[in-house]
């Protein structure tokens, strides 16, 4: 598939997306966001690939926050030029019914950032960023469900959303806290400052920080050391379980998923392949599909405790 606002280029089983509006410093469009989904569907059903890298085009922005182009009326939804792809057949042109009543759940209502955080969020593929430079707004929020972030030197965060009369966007206030510690999540979109990459690491946004020129070899090494030696629907499985979890209520609820998805692995090929390779000292061949042999559950209910 070809695309005009990212680009995204496979090698050896990692996928680099780079999101490309360098004359804009990556910002943020309505297309970077249906063309960001776009791949990383792209990605899932493609077994060849083992991990996702995102980061920007040029040397100053990995992505500048949503595109201003549009002035005061950026973040009114209901006024933006470009709604007509967000709206399916028969819907109506605006939530705001003409007694000024809104129907919440008008398309247009829809965070864009939260679309692709979504996505990430429900990716089968290790997804991790390669921040290059100023991650502002939702080039910052977008990031919070990644597998691990690396940045540049010259990297700078800001959860800027108050300083613009809005708030933070992309399901941050459920991803940042968890992140870096409410505390710190408060005193970064209260005041919505800049923070460089240096303090970024230290408050756990980001993992390591890098020279320039080493950024993206040491976020392709580390998704080479995620994937490399573990089975790719293992991986897959797992990263949904660890991110859920996050926000279970009861550890019985990691007990249900936990007792499935071993049951449905223990079953696979994959598991005799495991403990085989193991014990004959070599290096496993993992065969399952990730696109057609994941065993996807529904979200699981909470339950009184097995008996």
């Amino acid at each position: 598939m070809s695309f005009d606002q990212i680009r995204l280029d496979k090698q050896e089983g990692i996928a680099l997306l780079t999101l490309h509006r360098p004359d804009r410093m990556n910002a943020f469009t309505t297309e970077m966001m249906l063309e960001i989904v776009a791949a990383l569907d792209e990605c899932d059903a493609d077994d060849a690939v083992r991990a996702v890298i995102f980061t920007g085009a040029g040397e100053r922005a990995y992505c500048a926050g949503a595109d201003l182009g549009g002035g005061g009326a950026t973040f009114d939804y209901d006024k933006r030029s470009d709604k007509a792809v967000l709206l399916p057949e028969g819907v109506p042109a605006s939530p705001v019914a003409q007694d000024g009543t809104i129907d919440w759940s008008h398309p247009l209502i829809r965070d864009s950032g939260g679309r692709v955080s979504m996505r990430i969020f429900e990716a089968k593929k290790p997804v991790l960023g390669a921040i290059n430079g100023a991650a502002v707004g939702i080039g910052a929020t977008m990031t919070l469900p990644m597998d691990a972030r690396l940045a540049s030197e010259t990297a700078r965060y800001g959860f800027v959303f108050a300083r613009r009369g809005i708030v933070p966007e992309a399901a941050s206030s459920w991803f940042l806290p968890r992140l870096v510690g409410i505390a710190n999540a408060v005193d970064l979109c209260f005041s919505g400052r800049l923070i460089d990459a240096a303090e970024a690491r230290d408050k756990g946004l980001v993992q390591s920080v890098h020279k320039p020129g080493e950024l993206i070899d040491a976020a392709i090494a580390k998704a080479r050391e995620m994937t490399e030696h573990s089975a790719p629907v293992s991986v897959a499985l797992t990263r949904h379980m660890l991110w859920r979890m996050m926000g279970a209520s009861h550890p019985m609820s990691a007990h249900r998923w936990d007792s499935r998805a071993i049951f449905a692995r223990g079953r696979s090929p994959d598991a005799a392949e495991g403990v085989t390779s193991f014990l004959e000292k070599r290096p496993p061949n993992f065969t399952a599909s990730v696109a057609n042999d994941y065993p996807w559950f529904d979200e699981f209910e909470e339950a009184p405790p097995y008996r």
